[in-house]
């Protein structure tokens, strides 16, 4: 398996023949607005480009996989960018079965999963789990999210928690599915107003210190209202004696396991 990290939660993961993106954000710095105005820096986002020379590793996607759509807007996990590169090479688009009348509006050739059941995927199955985006009523606001627990043939099993909080869903998968790759989303992403939409630092350590296998950080330094950058995980990760398992890659780095 090799994993492509392009920027924030998008990422093409190679298994075998097959390329599956994730969550496209690919439009250029700064064609979405600003995503909180007061509590941080009133910056359009993404803030920062797409790495150079990814075209050719976007354009080879075979399936597209989305863990939320934020109730049809476009988002850091759906762009305009990202519906047109999977509409117009008609990519059939895995999605959470809540939000597939969404995104069949927007010209994508859904295949709806539902929650807590397997399904087959690519020669293997997959399963999505229920993903918390925030506490309370943000969490609602923020609309339906699901992560996705991959088993592949001869491939590490991999669990995309997606946005999320540390739930009691999120603690499970990690200790009875045992994924020997999971992904973090570990911006800590605050909104202007209330709780953190994605896991404080103390819940992400919890996290990395829960999984069983190595813990792939992504969600930082691209969006505005993500403070927490590389640097403050990997000191905080360092200290709590995870560095070892955790990685915290690079825009447009590859990752082999």
């Amino acid at each position: 398996m090799r994993i492509h990290f392009v920027r924030n939660a998008t990422m093409v993961i190679e298994i075998g023949a097959d390329r599956v993106l994730v969550d496209p954000m690919l439009g250029p710095k700064g064609s979405l607005p600003p995503f909180a105005l007061f509590r941080h820096r009133a910056r359009r986002n993404p803030t920062v480009e797409l790495p150079p020379n990814i075209e050719s590793v976007l354009k080879s996607s075979t399936a597209g996989l989305i863990t939320h759509c934020h109730l049809g807007f476009d988002s850091d996990h759906l762009d305009r960018a990202g519906t047109k590169l999977l509409a117009e090479n008609t990519i059939p688009v895995y999605c959470n079965r809540l939000d597939e009348k969404r995104l069949r509006k927007r010209g994508l050739a859904t295949i709806p999963l539902a929650q807590g059941k397997e399904h087959d995927f690519l020669g293997g199955k997959i399963t999505p789990f229920a993903a918390q985006h925030g506490y309370g009523l943000m969490a609602k606001l923020m609309g339906p999210g699901v992560g996705y627990f991959l088993q592949m043939p001869k491939e590490p099993s991999l669990y995309i928690s997606g946005d999320t909080v540390l739930t009691p869903v999120v603690k499970r998968v990690l200790e009875e599915r045992k994924p020997d790759i999971a992904v973090l989303a570990a911006g800590s992403a605050q909104m202007d107003f209330g709780k953190p939409i994605l896991m404080p630092m103390g819940e992400m350590l919890e996290f990395i210190g829960r999984s069983p296998g190595i813990v792939i950080a992504n969600h930082l330094e691209a969006l505005n209202h993500c403070p927490v950058t590389r640097d403050e995980l990997r000191a905080a990760v360092a200290q709590a004696g995870f560095t070892a398992k955790t990685r915290v890659p690079k825009d447009g780095e590859v990752m082999v396991f």
